[in-house]
């Protein structure tokens, strides 16, 4: 059966102007004004103002925005539903760059006109995200084709929002000043970010996530164009199927099944190759009939070093079997902790994390995902009041795992299905002995 094309994304009352092109503004003082200019309002009047200033800025101003737009606690409840209906168009119809310029990026990447390298080019993005948009395009063979063209002057613009450092530095230091490695939380926010405007890394992810989950009837990955792709051009066939939106108005057998799928690719993800994609939002998934998924956007992804992956498993193993002293123990010596309240804080936050494996089979709905978000906000309140000798500062690559964390949650919580974890977990473990020896 083929799948339907995907459906126009729902739009607010009024609509932000997300098709507008603009260019991408670049100076760091203008960008920090515009974001705190947000301030003067409340409400849903807020809310739409938020929208249309994030989308117009793009960068990693528009991922606060994409996340805000579908992770749980992070807009105060009495706004969210405001928020997350004007937001949620960054997912997909952030603001687009002048066609004029885009081609001539795509030509100078690719070195030959637009009419050479494509017998169709549509000028018109089918989507636009923070970093680059994208357009349809066909071959001469006939294969369609997904052309992912970084914005003009959004590097710029990044770069500027990652110089930017006195800032971010004294906002994490505010939460728990010298007891926060902050130098290493923003050494690692860099590089992610700066991968993410290099598409030829992002190739090389793709590439490797299409072979570890090849064989896996449900799991699909794009098929990579090497030919039309370049450091800032990222081409894939197209593939088309349900939308997010869809996949959420679905029956719940089949929402289930997709649970299913979406826990097994990120965990084997995580467990069996070692990676993690960081940026799990709902634009990346495209659904499709008998629990198949199709996952896209490959920018940001974090390895696990190889003593951290040992520790990963061991933990996650532990879960499914249900035993707690070893779990602990686990958490203790992943994070480095010492004994006193802040580790007793973290195992506590890191064992709800894995509730949904301790207590499988398991509905995770919005408030779980909500009060996990709320208790990163309590870790910190703990690191500002513990002793020295008490005090130790948790992994920064723990950062973006927090964010693939809690975003992976808040879409199974949209999902809204009680499935067994445990038991795909299981079937995961088995692979760990296959996948290393092949690797070595």
């Amino acid at each position: 059966m083929k799948s339907k094309p995907p459906a126009p994304p729902s739009v607010p009352p009024r609509p932000i102007p997300a098709k507008r092109k603009s260019k991408v503004p670049t100076g760091r003082i203008g960008r920090i004004a515009r974001v705190a200019a947000i301030g003067l309002s409340s409400g849903a009047a807020r809310a739409e103002k938020t929208a249309q200033v994030l989308a117009s800025m793009r960068g990693l101003a528009a991922k606060v925005g994409q996340m805000a737009s579908y992770v749980d606690g992070v807009v105060p409840e009495e706004h969210r539903a405001s928020y997350e209906s004007w937001l949620s168009h960054l997912r997909s119809q952030a603001a687009r760059s002048e066609p004029a310029e885009v081609r001539a990026l795509v030509e100078a990447e690719l070195g030959k006109p637009i009419a050479e390298l494509f017998v169709e080019w549509d000028d018109e993005p089918f989507a636009s995200a923070s970093i680059g948009q994208v357009h349809r395009a066909r071959l001469a063979d006939g294969r369609v084709l997904a052309v992912k063209v970084q914005h003009p002057g959004v590097a710029k613009a990044v770069e500027s929002d990652l110089s930017n450092a006195g800032l971010v530095e004294s906002m994490i230091g505010a939460l728990g000043g010298r007891r926060l490695d902050t130098k290493g939380l923003l050494d690692v926010l860099k590089a992610r970010f700066r991968e993410e405007l290099d598409y030829e890394h992002e190739a090389e992810q793709l590439r490797f996530f299409a072979e570890l989950h090849a064989g896996d009837p449900q799991i699909s990955v794009p098929a990579f164009v090497a030919s039309r792709s370049s450091r800032r051009v990222l081409t894939t066939e197209m593939v088309t199927g349900r939308t997010f939106e869809d996949a959420c108005a679905a029956s719940e057998a089949e929402r289930r099944a997709w649970a299913a799928t979406l826990w097994r690719y990120v965990y084997r993800g995580n467990l069996v190759g070692g990676r993690f994609n960081a940026d799990p939002h709902p634009g990346n998934y495209i659904f499709h009939d008998d629990a198949r998924i199709t996952f896209l956007d490959y920018g940001c992804v974090q390895r696990i070093e190889p003593a951290a992956l040992a520790g990963a498993r061991a933990m996650h193993e532990a879960a499914t079997r249900k035993d707690e002293p070893a779990f602990t123990t686990r958490v203790s010596s992943m994070i480095g902790a010492k004994p006193g309240p802040l580790e007793d804080a973290a195992r506590a936050y890191i064992r709800r994390c894995f509730e949904p494996i301790f207590a499988s089979p398991f509905r995770i709905t919005r408030p779980y995902t909500a009060s996990l978000v709320a208790s990163t906000k309590g870790l910190a309140g703990v690191a500002r009041n513990v002793k020295n000798d008490e005090l130790f500062t948790m992994p920064p690559e723990m950062l973006f795992m927090n964010r693939l964390q809690f975003g992976f949650y808040s879409v199974l919580a949209r999902l809204d299905v009680e499935v067994d974890y445990a038991e795909i977990e299981r079937a995961i473990h088995t692979e760990f002995a296959a996948y290393d020896a092949r690797s070595r």
